[in-house]
């Protein structure tokens, strides 16, 4: 699966949105060990592995 770009202001939201999931205990997605939420969003966001899709509006 190829991984969607996204521009910094949806990575942004999304390493944001993931790392509060972890904060909060949900399960990390990959092996790594960082012990700081946002840097284990990171690298899932790295590894392609999140599990959001971004909508944006018509152009």
């Amino acid at each position: 699966m190829q991984q969607e770009r996204h521009n910094r202001y949806e990575k942004a939201r999304i390493l944001g949105a993931r790392a509060l999931q972890v904060s909060y205990g949900a399960p990390v997605l990959v092996e790594t060990d960082q012990t700081e939420p946002i840097l284990i969003a990171a690298e899932e966001y790295d590894a392609g592995v999140l599990p959001f899709t971004v909508k944006r509006g018509p152009n």
